[in-house]
């Protein structure tokens, strides 16, 4: 414990590689939401394309992290021999990986509305863009942002194997313990990797509290709104 501590006390690259591992996380995670929301909610709301869309996301379910990795590192070093290492890699190995929760709690999300809010407003003549924006995506939102948490959770933690492919983060204070064999370099590095997931899955499950209460205001504020029976 001595030797842990003493570590974190003198290792002055920590700031560094935890803002490294911050982007190397969220920058393919908000990638993937800019991708997946729009696709989600029209496969969702218009009822197309689901079979092939929750199929290719779940195939992206099944592929493991460190192959599709190690795929992305192949191709890379094709293409750019002299950028195949680092960022890209890791890039296209978290943006992946980030997709398909989001993908798929989107289109449950919204397709999970109760019928009978969408055919009240449809009633009331409301356009199938207006309802998608005023009803769908709102009372969808709760399960959206659980999505984005399982992605943003889940690229944390994967974006250590970056550091295998040189491009460093926080994984990289793993690599380095388990070349040394130095114990307190590898527990250090895995603490704070945990501490920086715990932390993302906090902040998003405050975001999701957020959008729960907003959305039963708007419910209950809103005459031609209704609450669905059931998100899932």
């Amino acid at each position: 414990m001595s030797e842990l501590i003493q570590w974190f006390s003198t290792t002055e690259t920590i700031p560094e590689q935890l803002v490294r591992h911050l982007y190397l996380s969220y920058v393919p995670a908000i990638a993937a939401f800019v991708l997946a929301l729009p696709v989600g909610l029209y496969i969702g709301h218009a009822r197309r394309f689901e079979f092939i869309a929750i199929t290719l996301a779940n195939l992206g379910r099944a592929v493991p992290s460190f192959a599709i990795l190690s795929l992305a590192l192949i191709v890379f070093l094709e293409i750019s021999p002299e950028h195949g290492l680092g960022f890209w890699p890791t890039f296209a190995a978290l943006f992946f990986l980030s997709v398909p929760p989001i993908l798929v709690n989107t289109h449950i999300g919204v397709k999970n509305v109760d019928p009978d809010t969408v055919e009240a407003a449809r009633g009331l003549g409301y356009p199938g863009g207006r309802i998608l924006r005023e009803i769908e995506l709102p009372l969808a939102a709760p399960l959206i942002v659980t999505g984005m948490k399982t992605a943003a959770v889940q690229s944390v933690a994967t974006a250590t194997l970056g550091a295998f492919v040189g491009a460093e983060g926080l994984g990289e204070f793993i690599r380095l313990g388990i070349r040394t064999q130095s114990s307190d370099v590898l527990l250090g590095g895995a603490i704070l990797v945990a501490l920086l997931a715990i932390m993302t899955e906090a902040l998003m499950s405050i975001l999701e509290r957020w959008v729960r209460p907003r959305i039963r205001r708007d419910v209950r504020t809103r005459p031609d709104a209704y609450a669905p029976a059931s998100v899932l």
